[in-house]
């Protein structure tokens, strides 16, 4: 017999029996109104976790992971407001639940039934995945999240401060709220979650105002691996810059108190605090997982025998609020009720096209107040002596230092942050100047911890902030690439464009940085960039190229929310010659504002139609001086600059090559995996036919005289352009 069946039955039987199991007498807190409206919350999130085992075993409903044994979160919702930005674990559809009744107007039964039958109408996602999650009731949808969550809860809630002092035009959240988020006990132990209360920590013990109150949903297990008895507590009682509370979650009255305690604790002190909640685990870890495979019979039946339900109902009768006969009348009529609504969702329309699946990879655009540049006396001020320097050409590095100085003072959402991008100005000088411009609470010196990095940002957009994290090589990336694509990427797709996460991540990245660093400061892989559906990825090659791409870059994440990633060429920041020294030829005068180039659209150098060389980045460099050298040759070529590595402006590079008797692709990144792959192929699917390409070995990047063995260089770059047009 399944588990949910014998946990039912014994439910059934023991209520009338009065056979409940022990616990101590109901602490004060909670009216009886309260307390049967957090009862209510629990019985329909049992009821859901049956209803949805029926539909799956029906082929009506396809995904389960259940609730039962933590509905002790409805008593922690109870003890919340709904102003409270939640990030919930997967488990948490009796906070849900519970917070839809603090609303009005809501219907979360039968808008939770939607989300479990795939229902293209359900209205966090769009039936695109089973997920809690609201935007009534500020519940950011989260899927099957191992603490990826974390980080950007970490953001929210230091958002929360900042907003005070200079509020966004977009803001989400109220002056005094916090932010919750809550996660499992086997999840604590993910090098995200340690992360993100190591950051938390951090920040707070720095007297800086971080509301964010972190529950632990401590049931014992992770799938099948026990945690050690008294782990949470060892490692979070006497954690510095987190203040500890501990509640018996099978005990509604206790965790509504302590839960309260820690909230009003967050909310008056705007420090972090966690919350360790006792709960059980029930019928398994999802789907058809029998925990009978790994734990004893007795085990689980010691687990079942703690029902939170039977604790419920033992301390509403104690407590004078609902006796035990009203409370299992309750119990069937929700479990009748949850049923008859699940029969008319599961007959509401379904996804069954790419189109439709697809609808909501791109966020809609927003409204947003209308700039006209930044106020010549701010400029002035911030610029200073500079001002005078912008008539004269100018190393890429220093140019987008002032690309970044005016959008901010247009755009006084914009935040930096990222490891030395304040002080020290980054390591290559790129945010020089910036701190002392605005403050260092627009320009963040974080620590160092590329999760906490992203987590700070995407957290920040939440609350109408325009983020804009930096990673200081691209090599780094690699440590926290999931916060793009498993938050920030999916965050409008699962919830059907309703959040969003708007930000504009910049990335010292890619190779030809002479004897220093090797693989780790000369990174030429960004196939894990291009892989993440909606992210849009920019690659400047010269100083005026990175000043008007970076201003497209904010209006793209200001306007319409999108999430993108501007790469740097490392090697291209302090370069001045092109062909010959001391010509100055890669330097560039700083583009008037308001000057910027659109998504979608490439540049091209020359009017050559011998060759059309089709490259990006160091690529333009190093094919401009290959240009020179082949039309000595009498080769006429045109040089092709991308700009945009995803999407590939196809309709673009295809109207640039035309008329051209072929075509070379020049590819600094990797063979496999690197750009000129897709590049190549829309050549070919286009019908161009002779198409050549030279790319990076598939090799990580070596230091000293071999730096750019690697990579393409001039003299390849010759050389197969004159393969190409033989």
């Amino acid at each position: 017999m399944p588990r949910s069946v014998i946990v039912h039955e014994n439910f059934l039987r023991r209520v009338p029996a009065r056979d409940f199991p022990a616990g101590r007498a109901p602490v004060a807190g909670l009216t009886a109104v309260q307390a049967v409206e957090v009862f209510r919350a629990q019985l329909e999130s049992r009821a859901l976790d049956l209803t949805a085992r029926a539909m799956q075993k029906a082929g009506q409903g396809f995904y389960t992971i259940g609730s039962s044994g933590h509905e002790g979160m409805a008593a922690v919702a109870a003890a919340l407001r709904p102003e409270d930005m939640a990030f919930l674990h997967y488990r948490d559809a009796a906070f849900q639940l519970m917070r839809a009744r603090q609303v009005p107007g809501q219907s979360p039964v039968w808008d939770m039934l939607l989300s479990f039958a795939s229902s293209a109408e359900d209205p966090i996602s769009g039936g695109r995945h089973k997920v809690l999650g609201s935007k009534a009731l500020n519940i950011p949808p989260q899927t099957s999240t191992i603490a990826s969550h974390l980080p950007k809860a970490v953001g929210a809630a230091y958002s929360l401060g900042l907003a005070r002092r200079r509020p966004p035009e977009h803001r989400m959240l109220a002056d005094d709220a916090i932010v919750m988020c809550s996660f499992g006990d086997a999840s604590a132990n993910h090098s995200t979650a340690q992360g993100a209360f190591n950051t938390a920590g951090w920040t707070a013990y720095q007297h800086v105002p971080l509301p964010l109150l972190f529950v632990c949903e401590d049931n014992g297990i992770g799938i099948s691996t026990k945690t050690p008895e008294g782990w949470i507590e060892a490692g979070f009682r006497a954690r510095p810059g987190l203040k500890y509370f501990k509640a018996d979650g099978l005990d509604l009255y206790d965790t509504y108190a302590v839960a309260k305690e820690a909230a009003d604790w967050v909310r008056a002190r705007r420090k972090p605090a966690f919350l360790h909640l006792r709960t059980v685990r029930l019928y398994g870890h999802a789907g058809a997982d029998m925990p009978t495979t790994y734990l004893s019979r007795a085990e689980v039946e010691a687990e079942e025998a703690n029902d939170p339900l039977l604790h419920s109902v033992r301390l509403l009768a104690e407590a004078g609020a609902m006796d035990p006969e009203a409370a299992l009348a309750a119990y069937l009529d929700t479990r009748a009720r949850v049923d008859r609504v699940a029969a008319e969702a599961v007959t509401r329309p379904r996804l069954h096209d790419a189109k439709g699946v697809m609808a909501s990879l791109i966020p809609p655009p927003r409204a947003c107040r209308p700039t006209n540049g930044p106020e010549p006396a701010a400029r002035a001020a911030a610029f200073g002596a500079d001002i005078g320097q912008m008539a004269e050409p100018q190393i890429m590095s220093r140019l987008i230092n002032w690309a970044i100085t005016d959008l901010m003072l247009e755009h006084g959402e914009i935040v930096l942050m990222g490891e030395d991008v304040g002080r020290k100005g980054g390591v290559y000088g790129v945010t020089q100047k910036v701190q002392a411009r605005f403050g260092p609470d627009r320009v963040i010196d974080t620590l160092l911890d590329e999760q906490s990095i992203l987590g700070l940002g995407i957290g920040m957009a939440h609350n109408g902030f325009l983020p804009m994290p930096e990673i200081q090589f691209l090599a780094y990336l690699h440590n926290a690439e999931d916060q793009l694509r498993g938050e920030a990427a999916t965050l409008p797709f699962f919830s059907d464009g309703q959040f969003t996460n708007p930000m504009v991540l910049r990335i010292a990245g890619l190779g030809y940085q002479k004897g220093f660093g090797g693989h780790f400061h000369n990174d030429n892989s960004v196939a894990v960039l291009r892989d993440i559906p909606g992210l849009i990825l920019a690659c400047p090659s010269d100083g005026a190229e990175a000043v008007r791409m970076l201003r497209e870059c904010v209006r793209l994440a200001r306007e319409e929310q999108r999430l993108v990633v501007f790469l740097e060429p490392i090697a291209l920041y302090p370069m001045r010659d092109l062909l010959a020294e001391k010509d100055g030829g890669w330097m560039r005068t700083y583009p008037a504002p308001g000057e910027r180039v659109s998504l979608g659209s490439v540049a091209v150098h020359g009017d050559g139609r011998d060759l059309a060389i089709v490259t990006f980045g160091n690529g333009v460099y190093l094919s401009r001086q290959a240009q020179a050298d082949l039309a000595a040759e009498g080769i006429a070529a045109r040089v092709i600059d991308l700009r945009w590595l995803a999407p590939l402006p196809e309709a673009a590079m295809l109207e640039a090559v035309a008329g051209c008797g072929a075509v070379l692709v020049v590819d600094e990144c990797r063979r496999s995996g690197g750009p000129s792959e897709a590049i190549v192929t829309a050549l070919a699917l286009a019908g161009v036919r002779r198409v050549a390409r030279l790319a990076a070995e598939d090799s990580f990047i070596a230091t000293g005289p071999a730096y750019a063995a690697t990579m393409p260089g001039r003299a390849g770059i010759v050389a197969a352009a004159r393969d190409a047009v033989a």
